[in-house]
């Protein structure tokens, strides 16, 4: 019997095991940490062996094949010696992608991605469609395909993920953007990480959609550079001109098999100059899905958002508190302090992922007031921000944050969370601080 092991008992390595179980596979899953109750439950009630905070190399190097979670490393030792020993270690899409009957839309980029994930899912359910929303938005893609009764798997892909994908294919590819991040864990090597996002398109055939930005330089340099087969669908804000999706006097047009005029922009739900983009490549999707324009409409102007990005929290003292804890690279943050109408007290820091901060100055100068460093190490954002910005107070835990920034805001002013880091120094994710955040506001 084939024997899949799998390293990481998180939301992801669990439903890889039961539907490794489903099919028949003999299963051994292996966590170096704890794991949550929950996960043990799971995984006792589908009797699959289990250890944590251990790796027995022994039982895992006697694997037919290893799944392993997108946050261990490709360089971890026991990663290296599966590959010597020619085992082959692949990720839980690439696994769950072999057993999914149904349309596979998936969405990557370097921003964005989580909230055009939630838009098509959103399309898709006020269409009356049998939809499942998985991937990087914390729901587990195997454990929907071991579920069954799913048409169609809008997908969330992070790079780590897509670098376990190797003959997974997507019906529906979305690109939205690729600006540097995550460089910690490819070399520093910014090729590398555009390599990854790129592998989103393999396997696509003639019949399968990449829907794309096309005013990104980066896309269109590697789309220009290659030789891709499948049917190209880019949008733009600057030109209407071969384009599936444009804006011309702030109208969204799109144009799939027949040219239509969808909405005007002052319509969509969100706001902000990223959220048209957004809106533009769900759009198209759901005209790929052919789904009937008037729902297409309804959705992006009823859509409510994704907690932790660009949420609103509450007003105090007139002072407008914002959590985009999922601002966790330079891009995102500078999206975010872009659309800020207000003068601002912007809390930011964490764990620097090898960030080139020089293209966030001229909109922190324009809108920043003062900045809140909220990290273990500081030093980069200071010494990065010191000449621009008068204010600038170091802080080591949320409570402390949110009390310095609500003393250093003025009325009619926005503090805004959005780190430009990973959470991992303070918080175990980036909800956990958007969570803290919220509940270190409603206590002022």
């Amino acid at each position: 019997m084939k024997k899949i092991v799998i390293l990481g008992a998180g939301e992801s390595g669990t439903g890889s095991a039961i539907l490794a179980r489903q099919k028949g596979f003999d299963v051994f899953v292996s966590d170096m940490g704890e794991i949550k109750a929950k996960y043990k439950e799971l995984l006792d009630i589908h009797r699959i062996r289990w250890e944590e905070g251990k790796h027995s190399e022994s039982e895992i190097l006697s694997a037919t094949e290893v799944i392993k979670s997108p946050g261990i490393r490709e360089d971890a030792p026991l990663i290296i010696r599966l590959r010597e020993k020619g085992i082959p270690v692949i990720s839980e899409i690439e696994f769950a992608g072999r057993y999914a009957e149904g349309v596979k839309i998936c969405v990557t980029g370097s921003n964005g991605k989580t909230t055009v994930t939630n838009l098509i899912y959103h399309i898709l359910m006020k269409a009356g469609k049998k939809a499942a929303m998985t991937g990087n938005v914390g729901n587990s893609f195997a454990m929907a395909v071991a579920e069954g009764g799913y048409d169609y798997y809008v997908i969330e892909l992070s790079s780590f993920q897509l670098d376990g994908m190797y003959d997974f294919r997507a019906d529906i590819a979305v690109l939205m953007n690729i600006t540097p991040d995550h460089l910690d864990r490819y070399d520093h090597n910014f090729q590398n990480y555009i390599d990854s996002k790129f592998r989103i398109t393999r396997n696509q055939r003639k019949s399968d959609k990449l829907i794309y930005w096309a005013d990104d330089p980066i896309i269109r340099k590697e789309l220009s550079a290659g030789e891709f087969g499948m049917t190209l669908l880019p949008f733009s804000a600057e030109t209407g001109e071969g384009m599936a999706a444009w804006i011309e006097n702030d109208e969204l047009y799109i144009d799939y098999h027949t040219k239509t005029k969808l909405m005007t922009i002052h319509d969509l739900a969100l706001r902000g100059r990223h959220n048209v983009f957004n809106s533009m490549a769900a759009a198209i999707a759901g005209k790929v899905l052919t789904i009937r324009k008037e729902v297409i409409r309804e959705s992006l102007s009823d859509f409510q958002g994704v907690e932790h990005r660009l949420e609103p929290v509450i007003t105090v003292c007139g002072i407008n508190f914002i959590n985009d804890s999922k601002g966790t690279n330079v891009n995102s943050t500078w999206y975010a302090l872009e659309c800020m109408e207000t003068d601002v007290v912007w809390i930011a820091g964490g764990i620097d992922k090898g960030n080139d901060y020089s293209e966030l100055f001229p909109v922190v100068k324009q809108k920043v007031r003062a900045i809140v460093c909220l990290g273990k190490d500081n030093r980069k954002i200071v010494e990065s921000f010191r000449d621009i910005v008068p204010t600038i107070v170091e802080t080591s835990s949320m409570i402390e944050a949110v009390r310095s920034s609500y003393y250093l805001a003025r009325k009619g002013q926005t503090v805004l969370l959005s780190p430009a880091c990973a959470s991992f120094d303070l918080f175990s994710n980036y909800e956990d601080r958007g969570r803290q955040f919220k509940q270190a506001v409603r206590n002022l």
